[in-house]
């Protein structure tokens, strides 16, 4: 983030990917540190950070971080899938030659899915803390069961958000192999070599999509079961190693970049 910075300002100009980069340098710093705070909450006392208004808060900034870190790992993705694929078909050019729009509109889109997203959250937040603040008191199995069932339907809204920058990188990933494939397959028949630069580069863009679609997966995975975990025992003593795995995203997502 900082030399991104520093060349912007030598040279007073910004180019798309290291705006990019510098974005997601700075909500994965911001992230980074929002997960230490919330474990330095949590290993103090469980109980008062999940019925407390600033566990609710920590939360809340916590999700809408991780978010913003997906997609903006999601426009990095998708913006080297248009700076190192080529493809002769028209739609694919159009959308190339405006390609600093299609990250607008991803952004665009990633701001009106938080806000549906942030009411989604403050309802899961409302139900889960009146199943806690209940867990002392005999709870009829109707109304559990009814608490239950709200909370399953309110994490599948959410998770079928997630969905969407999952899918925009895997799109990415396959129409970038097939690049690779056209353009190996150019090299052979114009009896080049197998490498160049543009394979090269084709080979880097995978790794960074691959890799980020892996760690998005593993973090997806880790924060169900550390969200069910809490729901369903709140107090369990492994909690907190099971919400280590939360922060192998964001570390290594930025080791590889």
């Amino acid at each position: 983030g900082l030399v991104n910075c520093s060349v912007g300002i030598k040279n007073l100009k910004v180019f798309s990917a290291d705006f990019i980069l510098t974005c997601l340098a700075s909500s994965t710093i911001v992230q980074l540190f929002l997960m230490l705070f919330n474990s330095c909450l949590i290993g103090l006392d469980t109980y008062l950070y999940i019925t407390h208004r600033i566990g609710r808060y920590a939360g809340v900034l916590l999700y809408v971080i991780n978010d913003l870190t997906t997609w903006l790992a999601t426009c990095l993705s998708v913006f080297y899938f248009f700076k190192i694929a080529h493809f002769p078909h028209s739609l694919f050019l159009w959308l190339r030659w405006r390609m600093n729009r299609v990250i607008v509109m991803l952004l665009t889109l990633f701001l009106f899915l938080l806000i549906f997203d942030c009411l989604l959250l403050y309802m899961f937040t409302d139900i889960t803390l009146n199943i806690i603040g209940k867990s002392n008191l005999t709870l009829y199995l109707d109304e559990k069961k009814t608490l239950y069932d709200k909370l399953s339907k309110i994490n599948t809204l959410l998770n079928l958000t997630s969905l969407i920058p999952f899918s925009l990188c895997l799109t990415s990933l396959l129409f970038l192999f097939l690049s690779l494939v056209r353009h190996t397959r150019n090299l052979k028949l114009s009896s080049l070599g197998p490498r160049d630069s543009s394979t090269e580069a084709h080979r880097r863009a995978m790794k960074m999509v691959m890799s980020f679609l892996f760690l998005f997966i593993f973090h997806f995975f880790s924060s169900q079961i550390a969200s069910w975990v809490v729901f369903i025992s709140w107090n369990n003593r492994y909690l907190k190693f099971i919400m280590l795995p939360l922060n192998v995203f964001p570390s290594c997502h930025s080791f590889i970049l």
